[in-house]
């Protein structure tokens, strides 16, 4: 599905829609003139939509140097190019110095060509002692046995984790205070009406739009790679929205202060990166934890209650065939 969302002409925010993004920006206290990074940012609609909103300065990073070509396209056609800028990297090996982003978002496709672990650690690696790290992650909402886990990833081109999983990876990289919320059901206590998180393919677009889409899709992969596509798209979207095996989950924390600054600061002056990096040690009392504001039922309250995980499960191996994020390489 997310596949033929990206070859569409029309820009559209991914899973989760406008609510879920104005939430981040509500929960990271996004303001003028921060410094704000998307990794997997596909064509940088949510990047978009943080820098008009917010008055930021945006960055974004995607393994595609498709998506890339058409965000940077897009920014100079609608003159935005002082205030946003693309560049075709990994997810495992950002583009960027130390502890220069105020605020870094994760997005689905984040771990889909790397280890997951390797990815959190760039995003913290890349923003400031006590700024924002943000995942917009699926999930694993119920046990999946390994064999199932190792389709299911196929068919997406991404790798779900466990909720514990994914907050686990945050705590060893030094991110600290996690906060977690539920985006999966139809309404939640952060929608104002109820909505879709993983709308059809089918809803999403008219006839005129889906021939267009599946036009590039053919000139890409061919007949085969176009019936495949439609096939997994409703394999997963079945999986999505009826069995619930997989759901939207967004994660976010403050990456550990420097040993010399202050608890309370955003990190912006925070000078010794080494340091900040040493010191970064999860606090076991803080982890966990949801601030009372946002507690609600579909989402809010960790299922661990802080507790350290046991081993994760060994890694699901690198996805095959049609991805839903990968570069014409993966193809």
């Amino acid at each position: 599905m997310l596949d033929l969302v990206r070859l569409s002409p029309r820009r559209l925010l991914p899973p989760g829609g406008v609510e879920l993004y104005r939430q981040i920006a509500l929960l990271t206290g996004m303001h003028e003139g921060q410094e704000v990074l998307v990794v997997a940012c596909g064509k940088g609609v949510s990047l978009e939509y943080f820098v008009r909103e917010y008055g930021v300065h945006g960055s974004g990073v995607d393994v595609d140097p498709t998506m890339i070509e058409a965000a940077e396209a897009y920014t100079r056609d609608h003159e935005l190019a002082h205030r946003l800028h693309f560049q075709t990297g990994r997810s495992d090996a950002l583009p960027y110095k130390d502890a220069i982003f105020d605020v870094t978002v994760g997005e689905i496709g984040l771990a889909n060509h790397c280890e997951p672990a390797d990815a959190v650690r760039e995003l913290v690696r890349v923003t400031k002692p006590g700024g924002f790290v943000v995942l917009v992650q699926l999930v694993w909402k119920a046990p999946v046995d390994e064999e199932r886990r190792r389709v299911l990833a196929q068919h997406l081109g991404a790798r779900p984790l466990m909720l514990v999983e994914w907050k686990r990876l945050l705590r060893e990289a030094g991110v600290e205070d996690l906060h977690t919320e539920d985006w999966s059901d139809d309404e939640t206590a952060f929608r104002p009406r109820a909505a879709k998180p993983f709308p059809d393919f089918a809803e999403l677009f008219s006839l005129p739009e889906k021939i267009g889409i599946l036009r590039r899709a053919w000139s890409r992969w061919g007949w085969h790679g176009v019936r495949s596509v439609l096939e997994r798209e409703r394999e997963v979207h079945r999986l999505l929205t009826r069995e619930r095996v997989l759901g939207l989950d967004l994660i976010k924390g403050r990456r550990a202060p420097a040993a010399s600054g202050d608890g309370e600061s955003d990190g912006a002056g925070a000078t010794d990166v080494a340091a900040a990096a040493a010191t970064a040690a999860p606090d076991p009392g803080a982890a966990g934890t949801t601030p009372a504001t946002t507690a609600s039922s579909s989402g809010g309250n960790d299922a661990d209650g802080g507790k350290d995980p046991p081993p994760a499960a060994p890694d699901t191996p690198e996805t095959a065939g049609l991805p839903l994020f990968g570069g014409e390489e993966n193809t």
